[in-house]
């Protein structure tokens, strides 16, 4: 029966797709199925569905959502691209170094790479391309550097990760082997993707450093200037406070990520109202109108994914799958770089949210079964599947640099490829030494 509903399930999945239907559709649609093969009563996928939405960690996703829009709104974000572009001066390759510092800076604001991309590129393509940079370049640099959205805490898909593998305890053949496992909580996740982040971000800077020296891509003549950096870090002090102040608190447990978000809200209207006053009405109900639509669109994915993978867990499909892999190969290496070459397969064609609740019940069994730390996995994950925004044919930072910097996909796909290549090395030094993602939770005492 096992293998007659993976068929099925995938199977009608995957069919789906193949026809064009939304990733929602095609989820629900296969669960449905699956479950009417199986003869289980259909109240039950809207009981599993309704349950997925009604946990007090996922406040934290429209929070942030909105927390982010409305930094944009408010001004925030413009002052953190101008603090980071004030650094550039006669660098080579400053410029574009500045917008991977300014995705590093509003990633820990909004949490998401396409709000990351949009923010900074709105203002650092058209920046770089004055300063003679090729337009291919300029956005693929911008798409790049987004995905780190995802990877800088606060970041929207690790909180989907928290809450897919809570229900997730290791089997007991794992704890058997390894020993107990630790639990997984947001604000450790949000910890330990802290320096993995700036890994990432390191690497496209020396892959941005070799590419800018090989296309003559030269900074300001007139070298740093300390009263203009001054000026900068003075006009964007209060932007500056704002990933301090949300990252401050978690971390230092004064408030968890849900109440963070909430912080951010407030923190933003009292500066762009009281302090920049650029925030109005009608850009309020802008980054209102912006929230609701995003997190609908994260919601449905939910409801129809979680069904999906509480089917999966059911019918043991997970441990079927672990021990096939386990019984491939056993060797902790060569399980890592399976898993980072399916992701980044995966990531190129299936959104982020998607999935990690799809596969999270399917790959996280794996884990344990190799004595995997279940936090690292989460980062590692997470990073993987961030590639995805910026490779073809989904990558949506891809589109959004396209649209600004009007030129094909295609042209910013080709320059995006060294950057691609770059973070997957990183990610595999990631993967491969774990201490980089648990050395900072264990510091602060999780």
């Amino acid at each position: 029966m096992e293998a007659q509903i993976i068929f099925i399930l995938f199977g009608s999945f995957l069919l789906l797709l193949f026809i064009g239907a939304p990733i929602t559709v095609a989820l629900g649609v296969s669960t449905l199925i699956s479950f009417i093969v199986l003869e289980d009563n259909p109240i039950k996928f809207v009981q599993i569905a309704f349950t997925s939405v009604g946990s007090f960690p996922l406040m934290a996703l429209p929070a942030f959502i909105l927390a982010g829009a409305l930094m944009e709104s408010a001004g925030l974000s413009r002052r953190l691209i101008n603090v980071a572009e004030s650094f550039a001066g006669p660098f080579t390759g400053g410029m574009s170094a500045a917008a991977v510092v300014a995705c590093l800076f509003f990633g820990a604001i909004s949490g998401s790479g396409p709000a990351t991309t949009a923010a900074v590129g709105m203002l650092m393509i058209p920046a770089m391309i004055d300063r003679g940079y090729s337009k291919g370049y300029s956005s693929a640099i911008t798409a790049s550097a987004g995905g780190l959205g995802i990877v800088i805490p606060p970041s929207i898909p690790l909180i989907i990760f928290g809450i897919a593998a809570l229900g997730m305890p290791p089997p007991p053949a794992a704890v058997e082997a390894h020993g107990t496992f630790q639990t997984v909580s947001i604000p450790k996740l949000f910890i330990a993707g802290f320096v993995p982040a700036f890994v990432i971000a390191g690497s496209l800077l020396i892959m941005n450093y070799i590419l800018a020296k090989k296309n003559n891509y030269k900074g300001t003549t007139e070298g740093w200037s300390a009263r203009h950096i001054w000026c900068e870090l003075y006009r964007g002090f209060w932007a500056l406070m704002a990933p301090v102040v949300i990252l401050g608190g978690i971390y230092s447990g004064f408030f968890t990520p849900t109440e963070a978000a909430i912080v951010a809200i407030f923190y933003t209207l009292i500066v762009g109202t009281f302090i920049y006053r650029e925030m109005s009405w009608e850009k309020l109900f802008t980054a209102l109108e912006t929230t609701t639509w995003l997190t609908g669109r994260v919601l449905l994915i939910m409801f129809t994914a979680t069904v999906f993978g509480r089917l999966l867990v059911e019918n043991e499909i997970p441990a079927v799958i672990a021990s096939g892999m386990l019984s491939f190969t056993d060797n902790i290496y060569v399980i890592w770089t399976l898993v980072i070459f399916f992701l980044l397969f995966v990531g190129m064609f299936m959104e982020t949210l998607a999935t990690i609740l799809i596969l999270v019940p399917v790959m996280l069994p794996v884990a344990y079964s190799m004595g995997i730390d279940p936090i690292h996995f989460g980062v590692v994950m997470v990073c993987t599947l961030g590639i995805g925004f910026q490779t073809p044919p989904l990558g949506e930072n891809l589109f959004i640099a396209s649209g600004i910097s009007k030129i094909s996909i295609e042209e910013i796909s080709l320059k995006a490829l060294p950057f691609a290549l770059i973070n997957t090395v990183a990610i595999f030094v990631i993967a491969f030494f774990p201490e980089i993602s648990l050395w900072l939770p264990r510091f602060f005492g999780y």
